[in-house]
């Protein structure tokens, strides 16, 4: 299905088993403008609101949020871009699983949610960042599956879903559930270990929705090499990152962070492509990926077997860093995280610079890698 606004056509996809059709281009609520002030933050509601705005009124259906998004702030300002838009747009959230320590907290959290977006339902509920361990312990453990049962028997959710963060065969033993309407996950070009899973999924008649098109923003840094993937075609490293997520007929929905209209835009008309890739162009872009993935694991396949290092210095880190500026010229981006190693959770650890050579590392490594050599030329091409 196609929709013409303006001259913007927007490609539509139906959404697994669940009766309706979502936008192939999402509304991701993760990172909305925040302004700081005095340590607290708050969303710029103008610009976070334009843009939502923009997006549903060039035909994006999907908006996706969770509950602690924006310091908490997320479903309360995309509750009010709903208004006046709820019965066009379909409504994603996420209650945070790990928060559930008894069976009532579900309903709790529920609720609470339903409030901050002044909603009266919830379109598609989904358990947050769910693996193994908290399907086990804390979904099973507290009967989970029978509390959103009994609040989609009341509608106050239409569909039950799960957003993912595991190995692709967990995936495969969520699908096998029964549950579950959709699913939310990672894939991207730097990221296809979701790819089978993904086809099992829509195979299931589960509708699939993707997270980090763009690689967390890796992909969104300009990359000759990724760009060159596209014989005689000139075209930006995020708008091919999209293309290629979209060019997945398992897929139904790429959802993008988009902070301002010109993103939107920009984003709604690479989605509005009737042909995303042709078919020789994704079995090309296919194999590079492939080989730049033999090429990456050549300096590193990042089994961990080298960790602890007794001097802490991150060694999958700096060598998966230094793989983004060496084999996918992500350079910009590389050196942006390199400085950010030590700073924040997501990049704990010392730098390749840090390295006091003592070779314990190089012992443990299962492919004999030069690692203290490799740590050097980390520090000197990244540093």
């Amino acid at each position: 299905m196609t929709l013409d606004r303006g001259g913007i056509v927007l490609q539509y996809r139906r959404f697994g088993n669940t009766g309706v059709e979502i936008s192939a281009l999402g509304f991701g609520a993760m990172r909305l403008p925040e302004i700081e002030e005095n340590g607290d933050f708050r969303i710029d509601e103008d610009q976070a609101l334009a843009a939502i705005t923009r997006a549903f009124e060039l035909g994006v259906n999907y908006i996706d949020t969770a509950y602690g998004y924006c310091h908490g702030n997320s479903e309360i300002v995309v509750g009010k871009a709903l208004k006046g838009w709820r019965d066009r747009v379909y409504l994603s959230t996420k209650m945070p699983t790990w928060m559930v320590k008894a069976k009532a907290d579900y309903r709790r959290l529920l609720e609470e949610q339903l409030q901050k977006l002044d909603v009266d339902y919830i379109d598609f509920y989904h358990f947050h960042a769910l693996n193994q361990d908290r399907f086990d312990n804390i979904v099973l453990k507290y009967d989970l599956l029978d509390e959103a049962q009994k609040a989609k028997d009341e509608g106050l959710i239409k569909h039950i879903s799960f957003s993912f963060h595991d190995d692709p065969e967990v995936l495969k033993r969520l699908v096998d559930v029964g549950i579950f309407s959709s699913l939310l996950c990672q894939y991207n070009l730097l990221d296809r270990a979701n790819e089978e899973a993904i086809a099992y999924a829509h195979a299931k008649g589960l509708g699939v929705v993707i997270m980090g098109p763009v690689a967390g923003g890796r992909l969104a840094a300009s990359s000759k090499g990724i760009q060159e993937l596209l014989a005689g075609r000139t075209v930006s490293t995020p708008d091919l990152a999209l293309r290629f997520v979209l060019a997945n007929s398992n897929v139904s929905c790429a959802l993008s962070g988009m902070s301002n209209i010109d993103m939107v835009e920009e984003n709604v008309q690479t989605a509005s492509l009737e042909t995303h890739l042709t078919d020789d162009e994704l079995k090309r872009i296919k194999v590079a990926l492939e080989e730049n993935q033999r090429l990456a694991e050549l300096y590193c396949t990042g089994c961990d077997y080298c960790m602890p290092c007794p001097h802490e210095i991150n060694i999958p880190l700096n060598f998966r860093l230094m793989n983004y500026h060496r084999v996918y010229g992500l350079t910009e981006y590389a050196r942006g995280e390199y400085r950010k190693i030590g700073t924040t959770e997501q990049l704990t650890g010392r730098k390749a610079e840090e390295c006091l050579e003592c070779g314990l590392c190089e012992d443990k490594c299962p492919q004999k890698i030069q690692i203290r050599k490799q740590l050097k030329e980390t520090a000197a091409a990244l540093g």
